[in-house]
């Protein structure tokens, strides 16, 4: 098979090489996917940078969500499965097959039905963005009546989160970004109030949306770079749930306020979730699809031979949405 694969850390243009790969055979429990999509993800590149630690294993080949067709399956999986549309997640975690091949082979647990009228290159964009987002707004119980703030709501993961909230029913989403391009994006989603950080001052816009309240739920893509505004515009009892602090990787900041209002910070990390929170998560996703109320947002669509394009693209900055490779072209 076709695949992308690294065996050192680095720059793309560097170490991710294409050529040919043994096709791996499932194992008990595991499924072969004939990938027609391959998401790339911040850790995907993170990891093949070395900002995440050493390699798990020798030979990488990189991505840990995707989306095509079971092709074969292992001891113990229903054989009803062959041909099944499917959105993966998690290939390439402590494993060395990830998605950026022809084929993959995965925990069939990790293989979940793509709803019909969803596409694959939809269902490339689910896993790591929207289980992020489904994980941040239901780690206190859900936001139901509540209202949600979403920091970088034109991201992969921000914007997964607003049509999320508001699928659950939250009574309010505002959103933070930073053109208007973005603005139209997270209008698109759903979102309810725009606020242009580069524009506005969000503590400001935050308190006179709310009546001084505050917002009951933080979907935090900066934890350190925002927990400054954050702590001001968090309502009592309210929650922080927080995937990212690039910019502040110790932040430094005063507790006792957000002691008295008692505050929760919530760190997610999907690779950590329980068995049960990821069924939740799927259960919830699944719903949203199939509702046609959560649709991943594409920013580009590469082929196998551009990877080190697409993951300069994830790095640029400037990308909104989901940067998808296509292992089988087309």
């Amino acid at each position: 098979m076709k695949a992308i694969w690294y065996e050192t850390q680095g720059a793309a243009s560097d170490v991710l090489t294409l050529g040919e790969r043994t096709e791996a055979v499932p194992g008990p429990g595991e499924v072969a996917v004939t990938v027609q999509a391959s998401g790339v993800n911040p850790s995907d590149v993170k990891m093949r940078g070395g900002a995440r630690g050493p390699m798990a294993v020798p030979l990488q080949i990189p991505h840990s969500d995707g989306a095509g067709i079971i092709k074969a399956v292992g001891e113990g999986v229903d054989p009803a499965r062959l041909g099944e549309r499917v959105w993966l997640f998690s290939a390439a975690y402590k494993r060395s097959g990830g998605t950026c091949a022809e084929v993959c082979v995965l925990p069939a647990g990790h293989a979940v039905p793509l709803p019909d009228q969803v596409s694959v290159k939809a269902g490339a964009a689910l896993g790591i963005p929207a289980m992020t987002a489904h994980r941040a707004l239901f780690c206190d119980g859900g936001v139901a009546g509540k209202t949600v703030l979403v920091t970088g709501g034109a991201g992969a993961v921000g914007h997964s989160a607003i049509q999320i909230a508001k699928w659950a029913g939250a009574e309010k989403i505002i959103t933070t970004v930073s053109s208007a391009a973005k603005a139209a994006i997270a209008m698109a989603a759903g979102a309810d109030h725009v606020i242009n950080y580069r524009q506005q001052d969000v503590v400001e816009a935050v308190l006179a949306d709310t009546q001084g309240a505050g917002a009951d739920h933080i979907v935090e893509v900066e934890l350190g770079g925002n927990l400054a505004q954050s702590a001001q515009m968090i309502a009592e009892h309210g929650t922080i749930a927080w995937y990212g602090s690039e910019s502040a990787r110790e932040p430094v900041f005063a507790a006792y306020p957000l002691m008295f209002r008692n505050v929760t910070l919530q760190g997610i990390f999907l690779y950590a979730i329980t068995p049960e929170q990821r069924a939740s998560a799927i259960a919830d996703i699944t719903s949203a699809l199939e509702a046609g109320l959560l649709r991943p947002l594409i920013d580009s669509v590469w082929p196998l031979e551009d990877t080190v394009k697409a993951h300069e693209r994830v790095e640029s900055g400037e990308r909104s949405g989901a940067v998808i490779v296509q292992p089988g072209g087309g």
